[in-house]
């Protein structure tokens, strides 16, 4: 049961990841909408955060209720660089995923950014015990103009294995991406990734300002055939999202992120 539970765990990258993935992958690329929970995609996306953000992500995926994802974010930034601190977790009390991060960011230069990220990953089942990992991630960014960057991303390279089945291991992710603002209302991202033993996975992804306050998003994800769309309401501080994911065979995913962004000094 337990070695079922994390293929499907493993191979789904389910706690890591999303439905809506690129949503908040979004802002990885971008100058303007880096935040704290973007920079799990990039974490060199960390060193355009210049003030104080937090970040909450919740989703109902396929409207069941034992397959709920909630993902949170903090970053922090210091005099060398900023820190940003991640958790997820995935699942029911019978059988859940749960990820701590810990990654820093910063700029070298106007033209490079980089970040890394350590995580502790642990799997639980009930009446079977669980199993955790250390694996680490790490990402670059390219500032080609004022307005396009283009970066690259690793994750768990090494292959670390769970330390009751050591047999079994998480996957290696690698994955490249561009993000292109034609103006101060609109924003394009696309993205390819290749996980270990899978097809790769073209994903893309657009925002529009209508005004300062209201903006739409809208993407789709090669692998699985799915797409998503949000919109989002800016007030002051504060930022809230509704987005609505939709799998061809498995069905609808709702889900809200909240953003806090402190003021600039």
């Amino acid at each position: 049961m337990f070695l079922l539970y994390f293929c499907f765990a493993s191979k789904a990258q389910t706690v890591r990841t999303p439905i809506s993935s690129a949503y908040t992958t979004i802002g990885a690329y971008s100058k303007s909408f880096s935040n704290a929970l973007s920079f799990t995609a990039n974490q060199a996306s960390l060193a355009s955060i210049s003030t104080f953000s937090a970040g909450l992500l919740a989703e109902k995926r396929f409207l069941v209720n034992e397959l709920s994802f909630y993902q949170a974010g903090v970053a922090l930034p210091v005099n060398s660089g900023v820190f940003g601190f991640s958790g997820s977790y995935f699942g029911s009390h019978y059988n859940n995923e749960i990820v701590a991060g810990l990654a820093y960011g910063r700029n070298l230069g106007s033209k490079l950014s980089i970040g890394a990220q350590f995580n502790y990953y642990t799997i639980n089942v009930a009446g079977y015990g669980s199993s955790g990992t250390v694996n680490v991630e790490a990402g670059a960014l390219l500032h080609l103009t004022e307005n396009f960057k283009a970066g690259l991303h690793v994750y768990n390279p090494t292959g670390s294995k769970f330390f009751k089945q050591e047999d079994e291991k998480l996957p290696a992710i690698y994955s490249m991406g561009f993000g292109y603002e034609t103006s101060e209302i609109f924003f394009l991202m696309a993205q390819i990734q290749k996980v270990q033993d899978r097809d790769i996975n073209v994903s893309g992804a657009m925002q529009y300002k209508f005004d300062p306050h209201l903006f739409a998003r809208a993407g789709f994800a090669s692998a699985t055939s799915s797409y998503f769309l949000g919109i989002g309401i800016l007030l002051k501080h504060f930022r809230l999202d509704a987005t609505a994911s939709v799998h061809p065979q498995l069905g609808f995913t709702p889900g809200i992120m909240m953003l806090y962004q402190q003021k600039e000094k």
